[in-house]
């Protein structure tokens, strides 16, 4: 973008509407609501068809969460589990 950085995943208060977000991270906050509670990132990588047991394949994952946290979307928790926020 001609010298401007670019925000791939827009801050909550800047852009409430998810589908300013990326295919896959609509993906990501979908499971997160339908599981009705806290999840870890393997349950999401399951239901994503990640190959769960390497945890080296959940990484990327996670950052995405991660980053999804940063910018007030989910809630991240202390445990390591994210909470959809409503």
């Amino acid at each position: 973008m001609a010298g401007r950085a670019v925000l791939l995943i827009p801050h909550r208060s800047d852009a409430a509407d998810e589908g300013a977000l990326p295919g896959d991270y609509r993906k990501i906050l979908a499971i997160m609501r339908e599981a009705h509670g806290p999840v870890r990132v393997r349950a999401v990588g399951e239901r994503l068809g990640l190959n769960a047991s390497v945890r080296g394949k959940l990484e990327p994952l996670r950052a995405k969460m991660t980053k999804l946290a940063d910018r007030g979307r989910p809630h991240k928790r202390p445990d390591e589990k994210f909470t959809a926020r409503s």
